[in-house]
This record gives C-alpha cells, structure tokens and sequence, in this order.
C-alpha cells in the first residue's frame, strides 16, 4: 500500500504545507502527519476527502507508487486521465526512462511484436526493448514506435517504423484518424478508426489500401492505443494517380463478387 508515501508526495509536489491541507480537509494538522508517516490508518471519509482534494482515485492513491512514475504519467494523472475515475480497463503504462527522468521511445521491431503481446503490461520485458529519443516531439507525452507489416496501409510501406503517442482514454480517439492498436487476437494493427465506443463498443478500423475491407473491433479485445504521429521508412511512397486508384477500385469489386460466387457455391 502507497497511500501514505502517495499524499505526502503530492502535497509537496503541489508546494502545499501540511497545515493548508488539513485546513482544506478539516483535519487536525496531526492526523495528516499520522497518515503521512503511516502511524495512522485513513477511515473511508478521509480517503475520499484527498482523493477528491488531489484528483485521484482512492485506487490510485493506495495501489500504485505515484513516487516511482515518470513525470509525463504523473502529468496525465493531474489532468484527469487516471485509470480508476475513467473506470475502464486502462492501466498505468509500463515505460521506461533515462538517467535525465525522461521518458524514452521504446521500439517494438517485427520479430518483438509476438513478445510484446504477452508482455506489455510487463515492466521487466519493457525494460529490454531498444530505446531512442526525438527531440521534436513533447516531453509532456508518452511515445512508442512500431515497426509495421504488410500492404494495407499503403502508401506508408511494409517494413516502416510508425511512432505513436499513448492514448489513455480511448473515448478519446477521434474518427478518420489513424492509430497503433494492441489487440487480443490479432497483436498490433495500424489502422485508421471509428470511434462507436459511445454507442457500440467498438472501433471501426479501415485500411488505406482499398483492396482492405473494414472490420469492427470491440472494446474488450483492446489491449493499447497509440495515436500515429509519424512514420520512418527507407521507401519513397509512390504516386497513386486516379487510375491507379480506379483500377485498384475495379479489382476491390471483382474480389467481392468472387467471394460472393464461392459463398454461394458453399451452399
């Protein structure tokens, strides 16, 4: 349990005495020392009194060393996007940082994607992943790179590395935008996205390359979500002209009515 080492950290942080906090709580400024120093047990009442004085859920001020988070997942507990108030099956990231306390990119090549389904939620497996920094992006966000595979996001090539920014709540995802989805069964997919979790439960996910149908993806086969924020690749994507796209167009439609025939003849 963190509680104890948890207020202390965040009254601090926030530059606040004991005496002002326990004005605001309508406490005794030696009960909060009492919870402080782990000499006294919090009641319920006092729980949800600091947990609506810092923003944080009870869950989180017991059960997760705020000490121990890096500072952009501290920040993204201060403004609102702590997992127990969302209520959903989010989760505090596993991450990794350098010796300056600031977060790395972690990178998840072809051959780490069937490792990285089983152990993203695994400090110690994240810890092994090759890490780098790019100094045009925030320091305020958590950043992950993934290397792809296949054609359906064409023009952004097989082979090309896709970085992501974290998305801690996933209400938050925004239609026709693309994004970097762990997911139960298939592992990690790059897709452009739906969002239906309002009223279905469920993403929409679409490829680039017409030649892809899409498919729905539910809320509880959703592991991580990444929102793309640029890709790396040695390829030079190539035009598509409009009758590229036309005759790309005009193999999509044969593909369905072959389909259709082989579905029928099933019968």
């Amino acid at each position: 349990m963190f509680f104890s080492s948890n207020i202390k950290f965040l009254r601090k942080r926030r530059g606040r005495t004991q005496d002002e906090v326990a004005i605001t709580l309508e406490m005794k400024r030696s009960t909060l020392s009492g919870y402080e120093n782990n000499v006294a047990q919090a009641g319920m009442e006092a729980l949800i009194g600091f947990s609506n004085y810092f923003k944080i859920a009870i869950d989180t001020l017991v059960r997760v060393d705020l000490t121990a988070l890096p500072e952009s997942q501290l920040r993204q507990l201060e403004r609102g996007y702590d997992v127990f108030i969302k209520g959903t099956n989010l989760r505090i990231l596993a991450t990794t940082v350098g010796i300056d306390n600031e977060d790395n990119i972690e990178l998840i090549s072809e051959r780490a994607k069937a490792g990285y389904s089983s152990g993203f939620a695994d400090p110690e497996y994240i810890s092994i992943l090759p890490t780098f920094r790019l100094p045009f992006l925030s320091k305020q966000k958590k950043y992950r790179t993934f290397q792809i595979s296949g054609d359906s996001m064409l023009p952004i090539p097989h082979g090309a590395y896709v970085t992501g920014v974290f998305v801690q709540d996933w209400n938050t995802i925004r239609d026709k935008d693309a994004y970097i989805i762990l997911t139960v069964n298939e592992g990690i997919v790059f897709k452009v996205v739906e969002n239906h979790i309002k009223q279905e439960g469920k993403l929409i996910l679409h490829s680039m390359n017409p030649l892809y149908d899409p498919y729905d993806l539910e809320v509880k086969d959703i592991r991580e979500v990444w929102q793309f924020v640029h890709y790396i690749s040695n390829e030079i994507p190539e035009n598509v002209t409009s009758e590229n796209y036309h005759l790309v167009e005009s193999v999509k439609k044969l593909t369905k009515e072959v389909k259709s025939i082989q579905a029928k003849l099933k019968i």
